[in-house]
């Protein structure tokens, strides 16, 4: 997924070329782009996830409540993706 965000940010770059900013300031505004793209596809990714999760989460629980542990943790495990890819740009 980080090729793909590369790829879409260095696309970019020819029509920002023509904007009047300063080639540090572009810089910094392509990264930030790229950034918001990869935290914005990592949480559609989560989100569509956990939808499916959560449907057969509560069809579990429906039947049997002893699984309500194993639920909570399988719903809640696509957000770290998200979490991850916020921690990713405080990285870079």
């Amino acid at each position: 997924m980080f090729e793909f965000v590369i790829a879409f940010v260095n696309a970019l770059a020819p029509i920002l070329n023509n904007a009047a900013l300063a080639p540090a300031e572009l810089t910094g505004n392509i990264a930030t782009a790229g950034a918001a793209l990869g935290v914005g596809v990592a949480a559609l990714g989560a989100g569509v996830a956990e939808g499916g999760i959560g449907a057969a989460a509560v069809g579990a629980l429906a039947e049997d409540e002893d699984f309500f542990g194993n639920a909570i943790l399988f719903t809640v495990l696509p957000e770290t993706l998200v979490i991850l890819a916020i921690v990713v740009i405080f990285i870079i």
